[in-house]
């Protein structure tokens, strides 16, 4: 998927991380957009239907699909014309790894997805997960920790990748912001909706307030932080 996925499995293994791995793989080969013969790609020059496809592809299709309709466009996996579910997959992707976990009884654990993480249980008895979100201003800094022991977190930016992430209205790169991270307990959606809120620039903040069960923290251009009201409960010190 063009980035680093990893594992940390405070459980017995008893074969749980090599069923993860070979899902990952999986996916990879079915989605990729990288490679010329991934379904993925075969369907969007036209060479398959979605019925041809495995199921998976219709699922992360309609989940596609689900996500437009509930942030008004900003989420498409059509941002410049042609199809690019990849802002859906990932997050779905580590997220049914979570669930693979959990059904061999690996309650423990941290999935780290190209920087999205889903955690679960603790990494130590009476302990909590850690999550550092990076500054994108400022190399090398945290701007926020995130603690939990079942949460999903998903950041959204410009600052590794530049502007890969495309206004859906325009085509052109979502520059607008430096970052959007939001905390949840489905990465799945947590994913999508980071992207989608990136992609819509400061007006996502009312959108965000107005998400169920999830809480962001927005960096602007010039540096400045917006987080939602329940941010802080999440979090350690937030950049002001």
């Amino acid at each position: 998927m063009g980035t680093v996925f990893s594992v940390d499995l405070r459980d017995p293994d008893d074969g749980a991380l090599a069923e993860v791995l070979r899902w990952w793989h999986w996916v990879d080969a079915v989605f990729s957009t990288y490679q010329d013969d991934s379904e993925i790609s075969r369907l969007a020059r036209g060479e398959l239907t979605v019925d041809e496809c495995v199921p998976e592809v219709a699922e992360i299709l309609e989940l596609c699909a689900q996500a437009q309709r509930r942030s008004d466009g900003w989420f498409s996996a059509m941002p410049a014309g042609r199809l690019e579910p990849s802002g859906m997959v990932k997050g779905w992707s580590v997220e049914r790894a979570h669930e693979l976990l959990l059904a061999r009884g690996c309650t423990s654990h941290s999935l780290n997805g190209g920087g999205d993480v889903r955690c679960s249980g603790s990494p130590e008895p009476g302990s909590t997960w850690q999550v550092g979100i990076a500054d994108p201003v400022e190399q090398g800094r945290l701007v926020a920790v995130v603690s939990g022991t079942d949460l999903a977190v998903a950041t959204s930016g410009t600052a590794e990748r530049g502007g890969h992430v495309l206004d859906p209205y325009t085509g052109r790169p979502a520059e607008q912001l430096l970052s959007v991270t939001l905390v949840g307990d489905d990465l799945t959606w947590v994913d999508a909706y980071a992207t989608a809120a990136l992609a819509m620039g400061p007006r996502c903040r009312d959108w965000i307030s107005g998400l169920d069960g999830i809480d962001g923290l927005v960096i602007d251009r010039d540096g400045h932080a917006w987080h939602s009201a329940g941010w802080a409960q999440r979090t350690g010190q937030e950049r002001t």
